[in-house]
């Protein structure tokens, strides 16, 4: 296997759950049902600041050079997806940290599984979250709020080809992908449980608004 068939094999194992966090109802899920430009810039800078630590953390005890080096370069990413997204708020908002996913991701230890559920699992997720945030914008007709979180989707959709590209150094036989892929492939089926649970709490069926 190689960095390309990975993705691939990845994103047809889970095409379902991306599909449907890719659905018209995550911001309802991850808003509570409250979207309202306040509260989804609250939302994305809590997964911001999740992001920012989980990988802040890692590049503290990571001792593979390149995936240390990767580690505080997404760190430095978030870190100022962050920022930009505080100066698009209006008020102060308390940061809150962690979640299923990242308490999932804050779990590995091994550098093929920090790379492979961080670098592109994580990221496979958020794009479609970067999605939605951008109809939203659209919607309310907020150009400047939607390139904000084009911008930001192209940066994320860039993480995926750096794990990609350092999974390509990092395995060395069949076995190392076959963890790559496992951890990849569970950290987005955390994500998707965890959207539907949200919805289910709500009174919503996944499979019937999807």
């Amino acid at each position: 296997m190689d960095g390309t068939t990975f993705r691939e094999s990845v994103e047809a194992s889970k095409r379902t759950e991306l599909d449907r966090l890719g659905s018209s109802k995550l911001l309802i899920a991850l808003t509570g049902a409250r979207i309202e430009r306040p509260r989804v810039l609250e939302v994305a800078a809590h997964s911001e600041h999740a992001a920012r630590e989980t990988f802040r953390a890692w590049a503290a005890d990571e001792s593979h050079p390149d995936a240390r080096a990767a580690f505080e370069a997404v760190a430095a990413q978030e870190d100022e997806h962050l920022d930009r997204v505080l100066d698009a708020l209006d008020g102060d908002v308390d940061l809150a940290d962690g979640g299923p996913m990242h308490a999932y991701l804050r779990g590995r230890e091994d550098t093929v599984e920090r790379v492979a559920s961080g670098m592109v699992g994580r990221p496979l997720v958020s794009i479609r979250a970067h999605n939605q945030l951008i109809g939203f914008f659209v919607n309310e007709a907020d150009e400047v709020g939607a390139n904000l979180f084009r911008d930001l989707k192209t940066e994320t959709a860039a993480v995926v080809d750096d794990g990609v590209a350092l999974l390509d150094e990092l395995c060395g036989d069949d076995a190392d992908w076959e963890r790559a892929e496992m951890v990849a492939e569970y950290v987005i089926q955390v994500a998707y449980d965890d959207y539907a649970d949200s919805l289910t709490e709500m009174g919503l069926g996944v499979k019937d608004i999807c």
